[in-house]
C-alpha cells in the first residue's frame, strides 16, 4: 500500500473559490466551492475519485515531481490546518 499526498491550489475567483490539483488536472482534477473550506473539501473528494478511476483503468499514478506529489510506503496521517 502507498500513501499519495498531492499538492492542490485553492484560490478565489470572483464570487467563489476554485480548487485544482495541477498534477491531475488533465484527468479532471478540478472543482469549486462557495467558500475556501468547501472548495478544499470538494478537491479532496475529486482527487480521491480521480485516483480510483485511474487505478480502475490501469493507469499509473504519478509519483513525481516531488513538489507536486509525495509518495510514502508506510502508513501516514495528513492534517491540514
Amino acid at each position: 500500500m502507498k500513501t499519495y499526498i498531492f499538492r492542490v491550489v485553492v484560490e478565489p475567483d470572483e464570487d467563489r473559490w476554485i480548487a485544482y490539483c495541477p498534477l491531475l488536472q488533465s484527468q479532471g482534477g478540478a472543482t469549486w466551492g462557495e467558500s475556501e473550506d468547501e472548495a478544499l473539501r470538494n478537491i479532496q473528494e475529486v482527487v480521491q475519485m480521480t485516483v480510483r478511476s485511474m487505478i480502475e483503468h490501469g493507469e499509473a499514478l504519478p509519483e513525481g515531481p516531488s513538489d507536486e506529489v509525495s509518495v510514502f510506503t508506510e502508513p501516514n496521517v495528513a492534517v491540514t490546518i
